[in-house]
């Protein structure tokens, strides 16, 4: 399969069974992540963004450099670091001697996909930089909005053990970002998959080598996105949905439980994922299956609750066992 051209009106199911391809592509160089690569298409549909979390090594670059292959889409990546600046990222206005005038230098996040590597070693100014980027698909120069392609999507990364040197995300960021996705180590059969691959000559940054072609574009995005959003929600979903969030702000072990904001991101993720299970309408089994990925960083733990070892996903958990679920 190959992807239609942007000017081309690919049918929903076409659109669907592209993006089901894309998956199988990014197999070809990343082993065992179909969950997250998953959690990437649902935020693309969505257009919403997605923090992965994982210790170093298994293959959070890789895996973004690959899904831009899969989608014949543009991707930059910027390594976040003490000393980055907001115009390192956005982009700046530079002088022109010939022409006497300020010139506005686009910066690597006016991409399709853009890498944000680490992006809790840098200051809360340089991470603020992204805010409007995220939120209104543009940047601001001088005034003037100079909006960011379409697709556009943030992949952000952050290391879950090491924290000496790093910046936490404020709450006001983290609630830009759609999904948090953790990338998790192989299980062993898997390792041994990578391992045999590299043996073979697999070379990480030859990406043509490897196989990956494009199988969807732009055009079944636009598609994907209209169905997406056509997908049916029943009465009875929707408050499942809003009592899963009042719950968490009843846990005795948070402090901060999921906004409103967050149950319509819940709802537009569920959304998306009975979509690409092929289904239009919405079932309680949808919200369950991204009920973590989408509140698990919208929640705060209390203190005395961290100290006894509780998880927001074990919380989560808890909540999802307590909450009825409707017929």
């Amino acid at each position: 399969m190959t992807a239609f051209s942007p000017d081309q009106t690919p049918s929903a199911d076409q659109a669907r069974e592209a993006l089901a391809a894309v998956r199988s592509e990014v197999a070809k160089a990343v082993v065992g992540q179909d969950e997250t690569v998953t959690g990437l298409v649902v935020a693309l549909l969505c257009r919403g963004h997605v923090l992965l979390e994982g210790v170093p090594g298994v293959a959070k670059t890789l895996l973004v450099r690959s899904l831009a292959a899969a989608l014949d889409l543009g991707h930059k990546r910027t390594q976040f670091t003490p000393d980055l600046m907001p115009g390192d990222v956005t982009g700046s206005l530079v002088y022109d001697a010939r022409t006497a005038k300020f010139e506005f230098h686009e910066g690597p996040v006016f991409t399709n996909l853009f890498l944000a590597d680490e992006i809790n070693r840098t200051p809360p100014k340089t991470q603020a930089a992204l805010l409007e980027a995220m939120e209104e698909h543009q940047v601001s120069v001088e005034g003037s909005p100079m909006p960011l392609p379409d697709p556009f999507l943030v992949a952000a990364t952050q290391n879950p053990v090491e924290y000496e040197g790093t910046y936490p995300l404020p709450e006001a960021q983290l609630d830009r970002f759609l999904l948090k996705l953790i990338v998790p180590l192989p299980p062993r059969e898997a390792e041994i998959d990578v391992l045999g691959r590299h043996a073979a000559g697999f070379d990480p940054g030859d990406l043509e080598a490897a196989g990956i072609r494009p199988v969807a574009g732009p055009a079944e995005l636009r598609a994907a996105r209209e169905a997406a959003a056509g997908v049916r929600v029943a009465p009875e979903v929707l408050g499942y949905i809003v009592d899963l969030c009042r719950a968490t702000r009843q846990s005795p072990s948070l402090q901060l439980g999921a906004s409103p904001r967050g149950a319509t991101a819940l709802l537009r993720t569920s959304r998306a994922w009975a979509w690409l299970s092929g289904r239009d309408y919405v079932t309680p089994d949808d919200v369950k299956a991204l009920a973590k990925g989408t509140l698990r960083h919208r929640v705060a733990l209390r203190p005395e609750a961290e100290l006894e070892g509780a998880t927001s996903d074990g919380v989560l958990d808890g909540v999802l066992a307590s909450v009825s679920v409707p017929r």
